[in-house]
């Protein structure tokens, strides 16, 4: 496996079938326990390393999004745990997986328009929207009833 393959395969996670997407996107929770900074963080290391790798592999298909990319999946995953407090709860990761997952597949209004754009930007941008969209549904939801334990 060449570097930059193993790089937008998040080290292979992108072959597993079925759903590499959901793979790609599970291998990164963990990594809510790190806290919200180093989320956000490598959510933006993750989009410029997938941006640079992505053209490269890419350069002769612009408009593919091929399902074993799955780095776009894991900046997305990591911009929605971002959202998560500090000491995040089992529950509240879980929930910020469903709702990345859920925006990421049926791909409401910016993400569907973030999904029609072209080459490496298009595959990583609409990952990211629908990373943003959950975490600010799980922000909304923090701030609006603190009680429920993220």
């Amino acid at each position: 496996m060449t570097p930059l393959r193993f790089i937008a395969t998040m080290g292979g996670i992108g072959l597993l079938r079925p759903a590499p997407g959901s793979w790609g996107s599970a291998l990164v929770l963990p990594l809510a326990l790190l806290g919200p900074a180093w989320c956000l963080a490598l959510a933006l290391l993750l989009t410029l390393l997938g941006l640079w790798a992505i053209d490269r592999l890419l350069a002769t298909d612009r408009q593919a999004d091929p399902g074993w990319v799955v780095i776009d999946e894991a900046a997305g995953q990591l911009l929605a745990l971002a959202a998560l407090p500090s000491a995040p709860t089992g529950w509240g990761i879980i929930l910020a997986f469903l709702l990345f997952r859920l925006f990421d597949v049926t791909k409401p209004g910016p993400v569907g328009w973030a999904d029609r754009k072209h080459g490496p930007f298009g595959i990583m941008l609409d990952d990211v929207v629908a990373g943003a969209m959950a975490a600010a549904l799980l922000l909304l939801l923090r701030f609006a009833w603190p009680e429920v334990p993220l």
